[in-house]
């Protein structure tokens, strides 16, 4: 038995999915534009890169059961077609309804997952080693990490403490802190 399955994971999902959340609240909607530099996805850009980040593993670990990703074009096909996109006008309540609502979809899609299928390997491409479909499953949830974790960075280029900290603060500490950032 394995003590760390698909349901664990899917647990792990939605509170990584919710310090997600908590950060896309914390910033506000007029910074929803800002980007750290030229070339670098926006606020709402990364917010709806990682909402629209789980339809990867629907295509690949769905229905079809893809065994094999020999070329990353399917990758590119994938994205070209989903329904979400990170350069449509969003609105900050309507990203953060997607965040919760894509989030739950895909903890949900997890969970469902029977530890038979989580153990298939799937042949990578460029010679690399396979991976297993759980394996794939847990680098999406470590992809949103990534992401979160640039975007806690944008909160305090933009003057914002990020939650984390101020739960760590004493309360007479955070008071001013959470005021001013509201």
């Amino acid at each position: 038995m394995n003590p760390y399955g698909p349901q664990q994971l899917a647990n792990a999902i939605r509170t990584v999915r919710k310090n997600t959340i908590l950060v896309a609240e914390d910033i506000p909607e007029e910074s929803y534009g800002y980007r750290v530099s030229p070339d670098s996805r926006s606020v709402t850009e990364t917010l709806l890169h990682i909402a629209s980040a789980p339809q990867i593993v629907y295509s690949i670990h769905g229905p079809e059961r893809i065994s094999s990703i020999e070329d990353f074009q399917l990758f590119g096909s994938i994205l070209k077609d989903a329904p979400l996109h990170e350069k449509l006008p969003y609105s900050k309540a309507q990203i953060v309804n997607l965040l919760r609502a894509e989030g739950e979809k895909w903890a949900e899609f997890v969970e469902r997952i029977p530890q038979s299928q989580a153990d298939e390997l799937v042949t990578m491409p460029n010679g690399a080693p396979s991976q297993s479909r759980f394996e794939m499953l847990q680098s999406m949830k470590e992809h949103e990490m990534h992401h979160r974790a640039q975007l806690m960075v944008v909160e305090r280029l933009l003057g914002v403490v990020p939650h984390l900290t101020r739960n760590r603060r004493p309360a007479a500490a955070v008071a001013p802190v959470a005021a001013a950032t509201h």
